[in-house]
């Protein structure tokens, strides 16, 4: 007789999500058969309560279960059955155009997938033997990234901004935009309105057949939270290593995952550490975001995610944990991507290498000329005497900000870069570049007053 009909009802104690529950050993062994992970049915026929759940600590004989759907409703009197394996999520080709739970059962009403193949979730990230040095640019049409901070192939890359600030628009366009061929979508902890939105957003773009969704909502189950990016990230590394595709995966807010563990965790009566989260937190946000990895014989498998930055403190453990864990940041601030804070420590092995030979230099003189717009904004701003050259600044920061930093914006790689190069001839003259002169002679536009003002 198997494992999986056999009930155990000496229920011990449930705090919040947690249920945990004795497991008799036998034949003389100390340990139970139950492994780290396993799935498990709790019901509660007194109550009509049953949900899945997941063993999350085993001690023993005594199995500590998060239970998916709350434990509202459950009592002691509650029987549990292990299925003897972890949690699993439906792979195949019908997923694309879907939406999923954070219980990785369909949120919408299309056909059932009850018959489809099932994969393990939570695996252990690629070998690094198989993985491939990024050199492959993931174009998104957003001037901000794609020239300034480009996104590449099996990149980990976050967005980090405060509540309030227009990220979830821009992860949509992005999503949108991008030239992946499967872009999988993780909502954390959404609202219904972002999730509707995300949803319309995808189906009005027609990009939503080559889309899939695992979404939990905020009126969802804690415990489900924590699976979301498990699933997405399982699904999306298939799609990567069997079909070959340059997947692009989709979180938000992460934030919200790493408030879940630290809820779970108090239920666990684990020690916490800085600010209540867990001593885990880095390891654990590692582990999911590792599994972002260009494959040898495959596709790849980029993360872009959103951490929400309580106060505006990038010191928060969160922010904090993931910047050491990730390969730069997008940091959106006032509604724009900020230059100045944001990087990507990748674009170097696609810049003037897959993109055009003046990309990287073109980039470097905006970027300074912006930085002096700054300083002439700051100088003008406190009643300073400002020079000829000054005012330039000033006319080049106003049709930077308008023509680049609107997150609203959106241009072609090659169109940004002429764009570019249109900008720095209506405000500076050839010799204030400091650039390639090659460069100036081949894509410098002659214009007869370079001093004209633009509406």
């Amino acid at each position: 007789m198997t494992q999986t009909l056999v009930r155990y009802s000496k229920v011990v104690e449930i705090v919040g999500d947690i249920l945990k529950v004795r497991v008799p050993t036998r034949g003389g062994n100390t340990q139970t058969r139950v492994a780290f992970d396993d799935l498990a049915l709790v019901e509660d026929p007194g109550g009509g309560f049953s949900s899945l759940a997941r063993a999350i600590r085993i001690d023993r004989d005594l199995v500590s279960l998060q239970v998916f759907a709350g434990t509202k409703g459950l009592s002691t009197e509650a029987s549990v059955r292990f299925l003897g394996h972890p949690m699993q999520v439906t792979y195949s080709a019908n997923i694309l155009g879907r939406v999923f739970r954070g219980d990785g059962e369909p949120f919408d009403t299309a056909p059932d997938l009850s018959q489809d193949p099932k994969l393990d979730i939570g695996g252990p990230p690629a070998n690094p033997a198989r993985r491939l040095l990024a050199s492959k640019m993931i174009r998104t049409d957003v001037p901000m990234i794609d020239v300034f901070n480009s996104l590449v192939e099996s990149q980990k890359i976050p967005i980090f901004s405060v509540a309030g600030e227009p990220y979830n628009q821009l992860l949509a366009r992005i999503g949108i935009q991008a030239d992946a061929d499967i872009v999988v979508f993780g909502g954390l902890g959404l609202i219904f309105d972002d999730y509707h939105y995300f949803l319309r957003r995808f189906e009005d773009a027609g990009v939503f057949a080559r889309t899939v969704m695992f979404v939990n909502l905020a009126s969802d189950p804690v415990v489900e939270r924590l699976l979301v990016p498990d699933m997405a990230l399982a699904v999306a590394e298939r799609f990567a290593v069997e079909e070959g595709k340059r997947v692009l995966v989709l979180l938000t807010d992460m934030t919200a995952y790493a408030d879940a563990m630290k809820e779970v965790g108090i239920a666990m009566e684990s020690v916490p550490s800085n600010r209540g989260y867990m001593g885990d937190l880095y390891s654990q946000l590692a582990r999911r975001y590792e599994k972002a990895a260009d494959y040898k014989d495959g596709g790849s498998l980029t993360i872009l995610s959103v951490t929400t930055m309580p106060g505006d403190d990038v010191t928060h453990p969160v922010p904090d944990n993931t910047g050491y864990i990730t390969e730069g940041q997008f940091y959106l601030h006032d509604g724009v991507i900020d230059p100045f804070g944001s990087l990507s420590r990748l674009k170097q092995h696609v810049i003037g290498k897959v993109t055009r030979e003046d990309h990287g230099q073109i980039m470097n003189t905006m970027i300074r000329f912006y930085s002096g717009a700054r300083d002439a904004e700051q100088k003008q701003a406190m009643a300073f005497e400002l020079s000829e050259f000054d005012h330039r600044l000033l006319r080049f920061g106003r049709l930077f900000r308008e023509r680049f930093m609107n997150i609203e914006v959106s241009l072609p790689l090659e169109a940004a870069l002429d764009l570019c190069w249109q900008t720095l001839a209506e405000c500076f003259e050839p010799a204030d570049l400091l650039m390639k002169q090659q460069l100036i002679d081949k894509y410098f536009p002659r214009l007869d007053d370079p001093h004209d003002a633009v509406a």
